[in-house]
């Protein structure tokens, strides 16, 4: 049986089949309107972008799924480099990571059908898996981008929040009409907020004697889970330190 998960494109991968899937996206964009993200458009797309057949077959091995991944993965490489050049250090935090949110939202507006058609096909059952590893690494672009250097649960806790975060908003922003998408905004520092009220009642709880106590096994627990190594970070779950 063959493994079918979705796993980023190692480094060092061969520049032909990165080439292969720039210029296969960019042929497909216009197509995705019609047809979806689908088999049919990456055939299309193949033949529009004059690729070699058998080196389309490497870059997307699972058609029209690995087509979509690829559009979505393009955005959150916008995303990082977008952040890395952006001066953030007068926000305040969650400032920055709704910037962060709306700045990924503002990159898919330029193709916002084909969004839309992302969020369709990834809502199907047996696309879910990939969707939300899709989400997972656009929280954990943000996260890095933002200078996260947890590598205990919190590396898990922070995308998992994130994730619903920047779903939740996509969904919302697809149905935004409102000039400059500022209904998005404000549903997104709404979000945020909410987060932020989390946080701090799991603050005082972690300063209540009673709690702490309470929560004393559960958190050794938790303590041993540590986040993937360096070069796995699209891994889960990570690792686990056996107790001594």
């Amino acid at each position: 049986m063959t493994d079918e998960r979705h796993e980023e494109p190692p480094r060092g991968e061969d520049d032909h089949l990165a080439a292969t899937r720039r210029a296969v996206l960019a042929a497909a964009l216009p197509q995705v309107a019609f047809d979806g993200w689908s088999d049919r458009t990456l055939a299309l797309a193949v033949e529009d972008a004059g690729v070699d057949p058998g080196l389309s077959r490497l870059a997307f091995p699972r058609g029209g799924l690995d087509l979509a991944l690829a559009f979505h993965m393009a955005g959150d490489a916008e995303l990082a480099a977008d952040l890395a050049a952006a001066d953030l250090q007068g926000l305040r935090f969650r400032d920055r990571v709704a910037h962060a949110v709306m700045r990924r939202l503002e990159i898919a507006a330029g193709e916002r059908e084909a969004v839309r058609r992302a969020a369709a096909y990834f809502a199907l059952p047996h696309h879910a898996a990939d969707g939300a590893r899709a989400i997972w690494h656009t929280a954990d672009t943000i996260w890095t981008a933002l200078g996260d250097d947890s590598r205990d649960f919190a590396w898990y806790s922070k995308r998992a929040t994130l994730s619903a975060v920047y779903s939740s908003a996509l969904l919302y922003w697809l149905g935004d009409e409102a000039p400059g998408a500022t209904a998005t905004r404000e549903f997104v520092a709404r979000r945020i907020d909410d987060v932020m009220r989390i946080e701090g009642l799991k603050a005082r709880l972690r300063e209540n004697p009673v709690a702490a106590l309470m929560m004393k096994g559960p958190q050794a627990v938790l303590d041993r889970v540590r986040a993937p190594g360096a070069g796995r970070r699209d891994a889960m779950p990570g690792s686990w330190r056996r107790p001594h």
